[in-house]
């Protein structure tokens, strides 16, 4: 059923969304003339490669010139980038990486493999599952970008701040994960980024 709803709910999203998809194509390119979108390597399901996508928001070459772990006031961010994450747009293409397969709509975000490295003991459980597009943590901590604003060593206060509090929520969710769970985190999701409630708070 998770699956018969990824590949539903992705669909539906990427008809639905076709034409705010070639606005922001247009306004990306616009821009600076680089790619429209850029592929992160992240580890899926198992620790397997895959390449996770997203509307650039960020200079060319931008994770050769900087840290991971990107603050709001990072100056790598672009123009355009700047609004698409304050509203989550750059999330969008994750759309055809749950049609694939890659991603589930509702999972742990996927890492970038340096992080994954560290996982040891009961952390490596946060890879018995396809990664999400959205879960507890991105709910609690989207305001990320904010977090780590003024940072002198941003990736550091991400380890320091963010990841321990992440892992947690990840795991409670690979174990107590259900049909009615991920649709309770897809709801939260769709209310927050509308601006329909106050921040969502994750599950207990």
């Amino acid at each position: 059923m998770k699956r018969g709803l990824d590949v539903s709910v992705s669909l539906l999203g990427l008809l639905l969304s076709a034409p705010l998809f070639l606005v922001i194509a247009a306004l990306v390119k616009a821009e600076d003339g680089g790619p429209v979108l850029y592929r992160s390597v992240r580890a899926g399901l198992e620790g397997r490669p895959f390449g996770m996508l997203k509307f650039r928001t960020m200079v060319v070459n931008a994770d050769r010139i900087g840290p991971p772990s990107t603050a709001d006031d990072d100056p790598r961010i672009t123009r355009t980038g700047r609004a698409l994450r304050r509203f989550k747009l750059d999330e969008l293409p994750q759309l055809l990486n749950v049609l694939r397969g890659e991603m589930s709509l509702v999972g742990p975000r996927p890492e970038v493999l340096s992080e994954v490295e560290q996982y040891r003991g009961e952390e490596r459980l946060l890879l018995s599952v396809l990664p999400g597009v959205t879960d507890w943590a991105s709910l609690r901590f989207r305001n990320e970008g904010e977090i780590l604003r003024g940072s002198a060593d941003p990736h550091w206060t991400y380890r320091e701040k963010i990841r321990p509090e992440k892992i947690r929520l990840g795991l409670e969710y690979v174990r107590r994960r259900s049909l009615w769970v991920d649709l309770t985190i897809l709801a939260r999701t769709a209310r927050v980024t509308l601006g329909l409630g106050a921040r969502a708070e994750a599950g207990s």
